[in-house]
């Protein structure tokens, strides 16, 4: 028979790496996302946005002259309607800002 103290000090020893792992939950931004400014590296804080699908939202918003309502993501290749649901909180798309008019 084993010691009991010898099988709780190495049950402790086996849950603490797991307790020190942090959470691997889905990632979030801290603010919304504006589809219309964001780089790729912002977009990819989008929950379940890599680097393709970034890329893809850069494309169709120089295409396409910018985003009007969040819902037009799915119209982004790889972004149906349940993706386009987790992604909702995180999504702003106020207008891109204009360049200073130069001054005469």
């Amino acid at each position: 028979m084993s010691n009991p103290f010898t099988t709780l000090a190495l049950a402790l020893a086996l849950a603490l790496p797991l307790a020190a792992t942090p959470e691997r939950g889905p990632r979030a931004p801290q603010r919304p996302i504006n589809l219309n400014t964001a780089t790729v590296t912002e977009l990819m804080q989008l929950p379940r946005v890599g680097q393709k699908t970034a890329e893809r939202i850069v494309a169709f918003r120089l295409q396409h002259g910018g985003f009007q309502r969040p819902e037009e993501l799915m119209n982004v290749k790889g972004i149906g309607e349940k993706s386009f649901a987790k992604l909702k909180p995180y999504l702003a798309t106020a207008p891109a800002p204009r360049p200073a008019a130069p001054q005469k």
